[in-house]
């Protein structure tokens, strides 16, 4: 699995041990690597831009800058960016939230460079198996996304926006510039996507709110 080229490897992870343990393991498996580091989202892209890496490793809770809150969503939003601005860049995403991948699904599935996921649970062996099928340009996603959940960019959109910034339906309507109407439509796609439907008794946003989180549609 080793290779015998040069090749530069960014590694993205704010936490210090868990940096040092994967640059560690690296550097045993692929001697001749150079591995630039990083642990806040906004040295990332400049350092992808300049050492044009084979290949990123990130974890998607991480802070936006030094001394920042470590969000998913801020791992997301940079990888979104990535994968938009490098379609041959090769990825392997080691991360205790895999989950919330799926929000990315329609970007994964396009994208032409190497791609796998890894749980930090996994072992360093599995671990350097998912490093060699990104170099090989693989796509490797965990089995909960590649079948069932198909949710849409819009529908998203609405979760957030009412979950995260808890919006009403006409200030989201507003922020979409789409009438209340479609936000509404929106909502019973999301809904039938999650299974989430009216019951006597229960709160039908709450509900929705309760199975996105488990679906890994927020954080």
């Amino acid at each position: 699995m080793a290779q015998n080229l040069t090749q530069t490897f960014v590694v993205v992870d704010d936490h210090a041990s868990v940096l040092e343990g994967t640059c560690s393991l690296l550097q045993t498996q692929y001697p001749e690597v150079k591995i630039l580091t990083a642990t806040t989202a906004d040295k990332v892209e400049v350092m992808v831009e300049e050492a044009k890496p084979d290949l990123v490793i990130m974890d998607l809770s991480i802070p936006e800058t030094f001394g920042g809150l470590s969000r998913t969503e801020t791992g997301l939003e940079l990888l979104r960016s990535l994968l938009s601005n490098y379609p041959s860049l090769n990825f392997v995403v080691q991360s205790a939230h895999v989950r919330s991948l799926i929000r990315l699904k329609p970007m994964i599935d396009k994208h032409q460079g190497g791609f796998t996921i890894a749980d930090k649970s996994l072992s360093s062996d599995q671990m350097l198996i998912k490093v060699d099928w990104a170099l090989k340009g693989l796509l490797y996603t965990p089995p909960e996304m590649r079948t069932g959940l198909e949710v849409k960019p819009e529908w998203l959109k609405v979760l957030q926006l009412a979950f995260v910034e808890e919006l009403t339906d006409k200030v989201i309507a507003k922020q979409m510039n789409v009438s209340e109407r479609t936000v509404r439509h929106y909502w019973t796609r999301v809904q039938d996507a999650l299974g989430v439907y009216p019951e006597e008794g229960f709160n039908i946003r709450v509900q929705t709110y309760n199975k996105a989180r488990q679906a890994g549609l927020l954080d």
